[in-house]
Parts: C-alpha cells; structure tokens; sequence
C-alpha cells in the first residue's frame, strides 16, 4: 500500500503517521508539507517524520502530479486552520482548504487512486438548536467553516465506484501533540491553569463544543483508510464521541478541577460566541464501532498537563508565542520569509528527504 498525507507537519499529521505506520509497518507512508509549522515541536525525541519513507517540502497550491504515481490513497490535512487565521487570511484559506483541495482530488482520481480522505470540520454547522446529525442543515459562520462545506460539495461529485471519499467532520481539536498548538479551547484553558492559574473566558460560556484527541482523529483516519466501500462512494460523517459534548464553561470547570488552586472567570454579561454545535455522533459509533475515540475530558486533560510539565511549560504570554500558529505565519512575514499570499520566498520546486 502507498499512502500520501497532505500536510502532515501540523498539530494532526505527526499522530497520523504514528498510527498509519503502527496500522500498516509495510506500506510506503508520503509526507507532503509546506513546513510553516515544522519547528513547532514540544515532548519529542525524535522528528515525527523519520516513520515516514518519503518527506516532500512543497505548496499544496502547487502540488506535483508525479507524486500520485501508483498510490492507493490521499489524505487531505492541509489547511489554514482556525478562525483567526482564516480571517487573517481569507483567500489563502479558501485556496489552501478547498480550492487546493479539489484539485489534488481530481489529479488523484485521475492517476488511479482509489480512496480520498479529507479532515472537514463540525464547524460546518455553525449554530445549532438541536443535535447535529449529518442530515442536518450547515450553516458557517467562518471562511475556514466556509471552506469545508464548499470542499464536501465538490468533493462529492468526484466520488465514483472506483474512487471513494471519506470526510470526516472532526469535532473540536485538542490533547497533546508532537507539534502541539495551543490556540484550541481545552488546550488554551490548560495552558492558561498551568500559567497563570487563572481561566477567563470572553463569553459567557454557554456555547456547545464537541472535542476530540488528535490521537482518536488519527484513529478515524486509520478508519476511513481502510473502511469498505459498501459504506457508499462518498460518506460525510460526524467525527468523535457523544460523552464528549460539552459548554464551554464546562472545559473550564474541568480543567479547574483537574488542576488544584485554579480560578475560573466568567463573563455573565459578555455576548455568547455565536458559534455554538451540539453534535451527533452516532452514525460513527455504528459505522466505525471498532475506531471508536479512547479519550475523555479529564484523560485529555490530564495529558496536556503532563505534556506541557514535562517542557517546563509556564509562559503567561504564551498566546504572543509560537504555541499559537497565527503568530508563526506572521514571524515569518516580519522575517520576509513568507509573501502575502503565504508563499515561500525562496521555494520554487518541491524539495524531497528519502527518510
């Protein structure tokens, strides 16, 4: 089996490839990254890469059809990746996360790839007044939740007898990672417990969050990998787990809990963030029984407690640090590394590492 991951260099990619390799010790695993986020390690001994057979360095928005040569299967990471960067950077977003996207899909169909997985978003419902299943109506309020909904529509057309798709809606990130950010709402609150120990939060806390580990992402994408095609040419599916709905007042509390001597601030005036998305998982709870996600609130707390201690984490202006990733871009755009269009300077080709 020969497998490309597409932006593999990020918070997600390095439990992919961990567990892809764990899945399949003989396939042929491909990175392909543009590496804004290669330095961003924490709690490794080893680069993430090393089980991989072939690194590619290289622009998704320019991405090489040779690569495509005899895989079996492509897997879309690669996106700008939260609201405050998808604000920042609108059109790079919508470039990277759907137009990019849909363009490999259709070089990858054509070459004779047989499965396409793509990491979509529980973003894409926006607000909800009830649970949110798949045959619910989306409605996003953000360009990155915007990108995903224009890349399933248009990813589904492409879906054939011999080219299946697989889009996972993941719930909210979090957990510990090898390039671990913390511009996500558990790992934030974390952060902010072991800082400062203090949380406060800018709404009132009454929004809905579905969360997942970045490990049990790992675990769907080895799912959706090898799932069988009887489950139809094009599946869209909620991604994580019932017991991990929560408000976000919720997080807070169980982050206090978890973490003796930690204050929680609440804003009882401050307008609720209009996102908010109660999900229902249960159509992945049946298709996917043995995929099923293996961390809750308080283990996932409790490894990001561990994990950030065991860097001597303890930064109270960590949201100015490159734990947040719409700081890296902009350093590197101080640094004339990086042009308007988030483009390398000094990259015209891919670059490959045979690891």
């Amino acid at each position: 089996m020969k497998i490309v991951i597409i932006g593999n260099m990020g918070y997600v990619g390095p439990e992919v490839v961990e567990r892809l390799r764990e899945t399949y010790p003989t396939a042929t695993l491909i990175g392909y990254d543009t590496g804004y986020f290669a330095s961003c390690l924490a709690q490794v001994d080893y680069l993430p890469e090393r089980k991989l057979d072939l690194q590619f360095f290289g622009d998704v928005r320019n991405f090489p059809d040779s690569i495509l040569q005899e895989v079996d299967v492509v897997i879309y990471l690669a996106a700008i990746s939260n609201d405050p960067m998808g604000n920042r950077f609108e059109q790079v977003t919508m470039d990277v996360n759907y137009k990019a996207c849909i363009h490999v899909a259709k070089r990858a169909k054509a070459a004779g790839v047989k499965s396409f997985v793509f990491a979509s978003s529980c973003s894409i419902y926006g607000v909800t007044n009830k649970l949110a299943n798949e045959d619910s109506n989306v409605n996003p309020l953000s360009t990155y939740a915007r990108s995903k909904v224009y890349a399933e529509r248009d990813l589904r057309v492409l879906a054939s007898d011999s080219f299946s798709i697989t889009c996972l809606r993941f719930a909210t990130a979090c957990g510990i990672s090898s390039r671990l950010r913390l511009d996500l709402v558990l790992n934030d609150f974390v952060a902010c417990a072991l800082a400062s120990k203090q949380i406060t939060l800018l709404s009132d806390g009454s929004p809905w969050r579905p969360l997942i580990h970045v490990k049990d992402m790992a675990l769907a994408i080895d799912w959706a990998v090898g799932r069988s095609s009887s489950l139809g040419r094009f599946l869209a599916i909620n991604t994580g787990s019932q017991s991990f709905n929560y408000q976000v007042r919720q997080l807070a509390e169980a982050v206090a809990f978890q973490i003796p001597g930690v204050e929680v601030v609440f804003h009882e005036n401050a307008a609720p963030d209009k996102r908010s998305y109660h999900v229902d998982f249960e159509r992945y709870q049946q298709l996917a029984p043995q995929h099923q996600p293996q961390y809750d609130l308080l283990s996932t707390i409790s490894g990001l407690k561990e994990g950030l201690e065991s860097i001597n984490f303890s930064d109270v202006d960590f949201r100015k640090s490159s734990w947040i990733r719409l700081n890296v871009l902009n350093n590197l755009q101080s640094k004339d590394l990086l042009n308007s269009e988030l483009r390398w300077h000094f990259q015209n080709q891919p670059a490959m590492i045979t690891l």
